[in-house]
């Protein structure tokens, strides 16, 4: 849980799958710039070509290619050692003691708070601050599982802009990237809050519960700030861009008859 799906990107078959969508996504580029040339070749009878920006978006193409399966995978693998890194230093912090281990500091918490001993009374409160406990726990927990594999998904969404890098419609990719940043932050701030909120959970339980359901959030909030976590594909732009190439070859079709 501490590593939230980082070394799923160390796996062979996941390694082959990622070089498989860059290559993907290099074809659609090949694919794409020979049709920004034939389109800069029509505009030029007409006088309002403007090679600058066709060179330009070229070039962000290419860097969009070669960066595409390499930059999420290593940013997401850095918010997950800034994440550990932090998570140490807290804890020194709070007590030179405490484990780094969020396993560990669970059962703690549950040998501390829940564990059937005559110190121990149960109420109602304790029964519903165990069952918030156990539902925070358990949904970030299938959160972190399932978060490498909806960065491989975007890597390979990822693969299908560069179809239209090229020609300038960058909206689509400019989004996958707030994504992909997206998920690399709430992978940081929800496991720091959890564990944040187990630290305090033994003195303030209220208090504790509060700062782990906040980790809930974390997705909802960075969402209103336009870090939609979430794996969208903006067909319009992929549609426009392939009409766009079917119209350009039918017309050059017709000019070379």
């Amino acid at each position: 849980m501490g590593n939230m799906g980082a070394e799923l990107f160390d796996l062979s078959w996941v390694s082959a799958t990622v070089q498989l969508f860059t290559l993907f996504g290099w074809s659609l580029f090949v694919a794409e710039m020979v049709v920004a040339v034939f389109d800069v070749a029509v505009e030029s009878r007409n006088n309002s070509v403007d090679i600058k920006s066709t060179a330009l978006n070229i070039l962000k193409g290419f860097f969009a290619c070669s960066l595409t399966g390499v930059v999420p995978v290593d940013l997401y693998k850095f918010c997950v050692t800034l994440q550990n890194v932090f998570m140490r230093d807290i804890s020194s912090m709070v007590a030179s003691s405490k484990s780094v281990d969020l396993a560990e500091v669970g059962l703690e918490v549950l040998q501390s708070s829940f564990s059937p001993t005559p110190s121990v009374k149960w109420t109602l409160l304790l029964l519903v601050s165990m069952i918030a406990y156990a539902y925070c726990v358990v949904k970030i927990f299938f959160a972190n599982i399932k978060r490498g594999g909806i960065l491989l998904v975007q890597i390979a969404v990822g693969s299908l802009y560069m179809f239209s890098v090229p020609r300038g419609y960058q909206d689509g990719f400019n989004q996958w990237i707030k994504q992909v940043i997206a998920i690399c932050l709430t992978a940081f701030l929800q496991t720091s809050l959890l564990y944040l909120g187990m630290l305090t959970f033994t003195d303030n339980m209220l208090l504790g519960l509060g700062v782990m359901l906040s980790a809930n959030e974390v997705p909802r909030i960075a969402q209103q700030f336009g870090l939609d976590s979430s794996v969208k594909v903006n067909v319009t732009n992929v549609m426009h861009a392939t009409t766009t190439a079917v119209n350009l070859t039918r017309t050059i079709a017709s000019a070379i008859k």
